[in-house]
């Protein structure tokens, strides 16, 4: 009676009744805003912020980041993520000044894509099969990972500059961009609002620096490490 009584009709063969699915969810896809707060801890980052107007604060950097996960076992995901970030702040020399008085100002932009693939161990169960035709998921969960890839960046500074030789002003355009090799180890946790609709927050810290091209022959490799905050949503099926 019970396999009578919860066998689907074929209009919502895939979502299921109120509080469980007709068999457990195999992929989770999200979309998250994110929030770096970087680590901004290698010489060009000393140097602009002694230069010129800027804090290692100005480069924190809002942005989205993309996840495809699918389940390898029971409490296991495979999980492919896309994220985008970017900082622009403006600023002025310091110690120098235009001889009208007026500031000597540029744009400083950051940046960077870090594309990752990696796994997530979940701390419990994700949910319990109550017979062979429903599956009800767990009302939370909480999870840890960690992920190997490869962050793009591109690092813009535009404006006007000293010469500090002959203390000519000039207006002009630095850029360099690159990548370089990423670690991230991640924790999170999700909370369902319905049978398919999570709500997901995550926190990541990303281990990665990249070379710097030939505007900035003088630097060591660029920094772009840093804490990845994010929350967002997540649709499983």
């Amino acid at each position: 009676m019970l396999a009578a009584m919860l066998t689907p009709a074929p209009a919502a063969a895939q979502q299921g009744g109120p509080g469980f699915l007709f068999r457990q969810p195999r992929v989770t896809l999200g979309i998250s805003a994110t929030y770096l707060v970087p680590r901004a801890s290698s010489d060009l980052y000393d140097f602009v912020t002694r230069e010129l107007t800027l804090d290692r604060s100005d480069f924190v950097a809002p942005g989205v980041r993309g996840d495809l996960a699918a389940r390898v076992a029971p409490r296991v995901d495979l999980l492919v993520s896309v994220a985008y970030v970017r900082s622009e702040t403006r600023s002025e020399f310091r110690d120098f000044v235009g001889e009208d008085d007026l500031a000597i100002a540029q744009t400083t932009t950051l940046r960077q894509t870090p594309v990752t693939v990696g796994a997530r161990y979940y701390l419990r169960e994700r949910g319990r099969a109550v017979s062979r035709f429903a599956w009800v998921p767990a009302r939370w969960n909480a999870y840890v990972g960690a992920a190997l890839g490869r962050t793009w960046y591109r690092f813009e500074q535009s404006g006007e500059f000293v010469d500090t030789g002959s203390l000519d002003i000039f207006f002009d355009t630095f850029t360099s961009s690159g990548s370089g090799g990423t670690l991230q180890v991640l924790g999170g946790a999700e909370v369902g609002l319905n049978n398919l609709l999570l709500l997901t927050g995550e926190a990541r810290y990303q281990w990665a620096d990249a070379p710097l091209g030939n505007d900035f022959v003088d630097f060591d490799d660029i920094d772009l490490s840093g804490l990845q905050l994010s929350l967002g949503f997540a649709v499983r099926f």
